[in-house]
């Protein structure tokens, strides 16, 4: 089992999304002894901006790209070659300004430039099984002040299902800013039961994973 992780979030320490794909990988590994798991830290360690590059290259003559084109396009096959070479996909993306990360935004368009995953309508990876942990700090659902204005999970459930084709599972946690916004305080405990749900479905998304691949065990190869 070959599992590709992507992290989002711009902190490390006390970060939601990272806990909860946490849980996601812990049980991986407990279950899957033989699971390999790649990173592709987008928070940490952001891509270069090099999408206009490779989207040039892309379309450009064999032999006619620039340097800076053909180092574009191998970083675009590279995040392809993760993304196809993976049994298992995770993804932990938080709400930023009501919408996705742009170091998100930007991966998926240079996944996009690639010939592989350029014809949207062909899906690049499909029935592949795929969990998406989301954080969000404040509150988004029906009869909230800003109902709909999550912007960020819809789209990434678009690309990666509508368009990738993955067989994908959510686990969501909102009120994530209630310990820390003192305007929130009286909604701390709503916000630590709405972990605890998104915890539990985390695992569960999990196990079912490592069930559909058919793997057990306990210890995983990172690299």
């Amino acid at each position: 089992m070959r599992v590709l992780r992507l992290d989002a979030s711009i902190r490390v320490e006390g970060s939601v999304s990272r806990s909860l794909a946490d849980v996601v990988e812990q049980e991986w590994c407990r279950r899957c002894p033989e699971a390999e798991v790649v990173r592709r830290d987008l928070g940490r360690e952001p891509l270069p901006p090099v999408w206009p590059d490779a989207l040039a290259g892309a379309m450009a003559p064999d032999g006619s790209r620039t340097d800076a084109q053909r180092r574009a396009t191998a970083l675009a096959a590279e995040l392809v070659d993760e993304l196809v070479a993976a049994d298992a996909l995770l993804f932990a993306v938080p709400l930023y300004n009501f919408g996705i990360p742009q170091q998100v935004k930007h991966w998926i368009d240079l996944v996009i430039t690639d010939p592989r995953a350029f014809d949207v309508d062909r899906p690049l990876l499909p029935g592949r099984p795929a969990v998406l942990v989301a954080a969000r700090g404040g509150g988004y659902g029906p009869g909230t002040p800003r109902a709909g204005w999550d912007h960020g999970t819809p789209y990434l459930r678009r690309m990666l299902v509508d368009v990738w084709g993955l067989d994908l599972r959510t686990a969501e946690a909102e009120l994530t800013a209630a310990g820390t916004n003192p305007a929130m305080a009286h909604l701390e405990e709503l916000a630590r039961q709405r972990l605890a749900d998104a915890r539990a479905a985390a695992l569960a998304h999990a196990a079912d994973v490592a069930e559909q691949l058919g793997s057990t065990g306990a210890v995983a190869k990172v690299t």
